[in-house]
Formats: structure tokens, sequence, C-alpha cells
């Protein structure tokens, strides 16, 4: 149980302004694994503050320092993977090996990668006979998600400073426990104070302020499409830039020249693409497009990959693939898009709605596959976040291409071909 009762504030643990707290579920059992406090628009405030006191110290701090803090960073992440990999585990469901290398691991690299660039940029660039000079934009905003947290933390953080920028961190209400790992290793490598900035609580009080604040310069935001407009609609007030990574509805394209080999090969690949975070990843390939000729071929292989491969279980265990999604939230989320499925017509091949047997702790659903999805469905058009995988046939190459840019989404895609 960690109960952490301050956020992080110019260099410094502090107490919220506010009084609420905001409980952090394990995935693997539904129970309480932490408390955080319920940050304020006036923690913000005094976050942005600070940062905008520490940036032109910070940016004129040499690349060659800067770097340094990167890497002593990185240096205090990894003599803490073990510890990082089982928190995030038990907040998002990822299996703790793959936790090990993707929610531990990815974000030691973008520290040490964010050190080495901050040595080697091109920070000025003559152009006939001009001189472009590429400064840090300012305060960043960091508003990250709860399904690669740490990930997306790292990704955001470590090349904002790099680059020279203050920052003031709101990470997902859901997943925040890793983040206290980083503020922690933060401080103890000696930042100065005010460049690194965290308020925990919730999107609608901490990630609106962020947004709208005068003194941040920058927000950067992974999450939903629906937070996202929310984000730029608030940045907008201060026309401050806005980067967005919201979500996906991939298609993957198996093309017609694949051998019988190669075709199993590639749907089993697929459905792997599909689930890999038990379907939590905006990139996942969740639409599989195969030739109408082997779609029966496609729901075979496909449903003996998910029913040897891909059964749910505890992410702890030996051999896990496929752990529990990170909330209840996700879990109703979920289901309701499977019952869906359903009800508009779609074949379903393995899975349902309801708890996996001998997992009714904890929030797993069931690995589901539909074929003879039409792209006109709501389980074809709209993100998911779970592990659901849509088959859909098709006459012609032209055919594919034209389902798979049949969709608001553009995040992501895959091609299989024999050649």
């Amino acid at each position: 149980m960690q109960e952490h009762t301050k956020i992080y504030i110019d260099g410094a643990w502090v107490p919220s302004t506010g009084s609420g707290s905001i409980e952090v579920f394990d995935s693997t059992n539904g129970e309480v694994i932490g408390t955080i406090p319920a940050g304020t628009a006036a923690d913000v405030d005094a976050a942005a503050k600070a940062a905008r006191a520490a940036f032109d110290g910070w940016a004129a701090t040499s690349k060659e320092e800067r770097a340094k803090y990167c890497s002593r960073i990185a240096e205090g992440l990894g003599a803490r993977m073990d510890e990082i990999a089982t928190i995030v585990t038990r907040e998002a469901g990822m299996p703790k090996w793959l936790s090990l290398l993707v929610q531990a691991g990815l974000p030691i690299n973008s520290f040490g990668t964010a050190a080495a660039l901050a040595e080697s940029y091109e920070y000025e660039t003559t152009v006939g006979n001009s001189l472009v000079v590429r400064e840090p934009v300012g305060v960043v905003g960091a508003i990250t998600p709860w399904n690669y947290p740490l990930h997306q933390i790292a990704a955001k953080v470590a090349y904002a400073l790099a680059a020279g920028c203050t920052i003031v961190l709101k990470p997902s209400e859901v997943a925040p426990l890793d983040a206290y790992v980083l503020a922690e290793i933060i401080h103890d490598v000696g930042l100065p104070a005010g460049v690194f900035n965290m308020v925990t609580g919730s999107g609608a009080e901490v990630g609106q302020a962020i947004s709208e604040h005068p003194a941040i310069d920058m927000v950067s935001f992974t999450g939903s499409t629906r937070a996202g407009k929310a984000v730029a609609a608030a940045a907008s007030g201060s026309l401050k830039r806005v980067a967005l990574e919201l979500g996906g509805k991939s298609a993957n394209i198996l093309l017609d020249d694949l051998d019988d080999a190669g075709f199993e090969r590639a749907v089993r690949d697929g459905v792997g693409k599909a689930y890999i975070n038990s379907g939590q990843t905006c990139t996942a390939l969740t639409r599989m497009l195969v030739p109408a000729a082997r779609l029966a071929d496609a729901e075979r292989i496909a449903q003996d990959e998910v029913e040897s491969n891909y059964q749910p279980s505890d992410p702890f265990a030996d051999g896990a693939r496929l752990g529990p999604l990170s909330s209840q939230t996700q879990v109703d989320r979920v289901n309701s898009y499977i019952q869906k499925g359903i009800d508009e017509g779609a074949k379903l091949v393995t899975g349902g709605t309801g708890k996996p047997e001998g997992l009714e702790q904890g929030y797993y659903v069931k690995p589901t596959v539909f074929s003879d999805v039409r792209n006109d469905m709501t389980i074809a058009q709209e993100e998911i976040f779970g592990p659901v995988l849509s088959i859909l046939p098709y006459d012609s190459d032209d055919a594919a291409v034209a389902i798979a840019n049949d969709s608001p989404y553009g995040l992501s895609g895959g091609v299989w071909s024999g050649d």
C-alpha cells in the first residue's frame, strides 16, 4: 500500500492545496494499492510559476550538463527496474516479464537517448545568409495516459529536459504510482528546483488547468480522442502549442499472395499485434483484413491462437501472455463493445462478454475475435482498447486499401505479403 500525501513542486515534496485523495487499484484483484492527492488548479498555478522561474536558468545550462542529468535519471531508473515493472503490472495489467522490457525498459532508453541527443543536436545552422537558432519552447505541460504510464512520461519529460525546457507533469490518476518513482529519482539526482514539477489529480481539474495556464507554453497530451479535444480547446485560449497522440483503429492487411504457411504466420502474429498489453495500445492492429476466400482459414487460425496462447492469467505467473485490464471502467467499456458486436451481427469466433472462467477477481475480460465484420459496424470504427480483434473480408487489393482508409483514425497500420 502506497499512501502518497504530497506532490512535487519547485524541488520539494509539498502538500496539495486540496483536501481530496484518489484511490489506485490493483488490476489483478481490484484491491486498493495506493492513494494520491487530488490536486487542484492552485497546485498547477504554483507548479507553472516554479517552472517559469526556473526556465531561464535551465535553458542556459550547457548541453553537456543537461545530458548528464538525463543520464543520471536513466541510471536511477535502471536501479529500480524490478520495482517499476511490478508497480505498472499491478496498475495496468501487463505481464511482469513484458513490463520489465517495456514499462521499465523503454523509459530508461528514453532518458539515455535524450542524453545523447542533447549533446549531438544541431541547435544552430546557417542557411544562406541566415542563422537559424533552435531554442527550447519554454514550460511544457505533460499529460500522460495509464496504458504505458512511465514510458509515456519519459517520452515527454526526457526530451523536454534535454532541449532545455521545464516541465509540469500530470500523470494518469489510474496509474500514477510509477510517476512517484521517477519524481523520487529526479529529486535524488539534484535536478535544479522548478525544472521538473508533478501535480497528481483528475483530468477535469489538473489537466484542464495545465491546458489553460498562460505560463505554460506547450502542452503534450497522450490519451483518448475525447480528452484530446478538450485539451486542444482549453489550450486555444492562450494559443499555446499543442501536441496530441490520440486513438487508433489500425488495419492489418494480409495480402492474397501469401502461401498457407505465410498466411498462418501472419494471422497468428496479427492476434499478438492486436492483443499486446491486453489490447490497451493505441497502435494495436485491431482490424485484420483478409481475402474473402480465406476468411474461414483466418477464423480457424485466430481461434486456435487465442485459445492456445492468449488465455488470461495472473500477469505475475510464468509464461503469462494476457493479463487484466487497468480498471473496472475499462472492463465495462470492453464488454459493452463486445455486446455491440454481437448485436450488430458480427460472427463471434471466440470469447464474448463476462469474466473468464476462474478469474472472477480483478479486471479480466474474455479475449474475443469477431469475423464477417463490416467496416460500418461499431467494432470496426471505434477504438475498444481491449483484447478484441475484428476480421474483415475483402475482394481486391483496392478494396482492402479503401476499407483501411475508411476510418477517422490514422495512427498505425500493417501489411503482410509473400513478396
